[in-house]
């Protein structure tokens, strides 16, 4: 709700200047609970999100903790201390992983770096690029690739906790441009998905098999991610059996939304924490892998996947 790039600061959700005294916080957040309760008309979505806010910030040990760590406003002391944009630390883990090839989130996290050095402006230092008072003024689409590439990461980190059944390609390539890439290729028992990884910064809706809304745009991101499996589809000769979209809880109504099979592919929209339960169980109507057929699709994959 409040740890992605594109979503708003506690501050920003109440209204107010991160610089305010506890009293003007206080008004402000009373104003903006009046003003979003669902029995007076406001919405209920925004009447959560104020709450949540003022958990964050509606003392003062809590709003130093979170000035320290998730401040957003400029010269905010500690403001860097705020490490979930960072790429994870590795740990020591001998639990069995699934194999991993590629580099989840690298691309768009090697792209975020450039553009957000080159939107400063040259010869500016630029001490910490994660800096949330950097970030949170940055444009959207650069805030969006951040936010991508953390959405790449952890559901890199899901499926590797699988186990050594399943094999997954991150940042495949599949044309000439590199934004043109499968985020995540996932070979299971119950079967091969395309993956996306997404977070459009607010909540989607569907229809005819697509994804709506504010935050979405004019992008079709089903109709990408099914061009895209084709491709490498076309390209390894094998057949995907389902196309998954992964999105932050919060942005989804339901944990699992399947849209049926568009263009002869079952597609399917899960929420983040859901993504475990679905690869296990497999999407609707996708067909399952094992046995000698499960060894020969990761070969032809391994030989024919380039990464971006």
């Amino acid at each position: 709700m409040f740890d992605s790039p594109l979503s708003s600061s506690a501050y920003e959700v109440l209204g107010v200047a991160a610089t305010v005294d506890h009293e003007e916080l206080r008004r402000a957040y009373r104003l903006k609970l009046r003003q979003s309760h669902p029995d007076t008309g406001g919405d209920a979505a925004v009447f959560i999100l104020v709450q949540r806010a003022w958990e964050l910030v509606g003392t003062p040990d809590a709003r130093a903790a979170y000035d320290r760590g998730h401040g957003f406003a400029d010269g905010m002391p500690g403001a860097a201390d705020f490490s979930s944009w960072r790429p994870a630390a590795t740990t020591a883990d001998s639990r069995p992983r699934a194999r991993s090839y590629g580099h989840p989130g690298g691309w768009r996290r090697e792209r975020y770096l450039a553009l957000i050095r080159e939107w400063v402006g040259r010869g500016v230092d630029v001490p910490d690029p994660y800096d949330p008072a950097l970030v949170r003024t940055a444009p959207r689409e650069l805030r969006r690739m951040l936010a991508d590439a953390l959405a790449e990461e952890a559901t890199a980190r899901t499926v590797s906790d699988l186990g050594m059944g399943y094999t997954v390609w991150h940042d495949v390539a599949v044309g000439a441009d590199p934004e043109d890439k499968l985020d995540h290729v996932v070979l299971s028992p119950s079967g091969l998905y395309g993956v996306m990884s997404e977070d459009f910064g607010g909540p989607v809706g569907f229809r005819r098999g697509e994804i709506t809304g504010a935050a979405v745009g004019r992008s079709a991101p089903v109709t990408a991610l099914l061009a895209r499996t084709r491709a490498l589809a076309k390209t390894a000769r094998v057949k995907f059996g389902g196309a998954i979209i992964v999105l932050p809880d919060d942005d989804l109504a339901q944990a699992v939304t399947p849209l049926g099979a568009v263009r002869g592919t079952p597609v399917v929209v899960v929420r983040r924490s859901a993504l475990a339960m679905l690869l296990r169980t497999g999407v609707p109507g996708a067909r399952d892998i094992g046995g000698n057929e499960l060894f020969d699709i990761r070969t032809r994959l391994q030989q024919a996947v380039r990464f971006v």
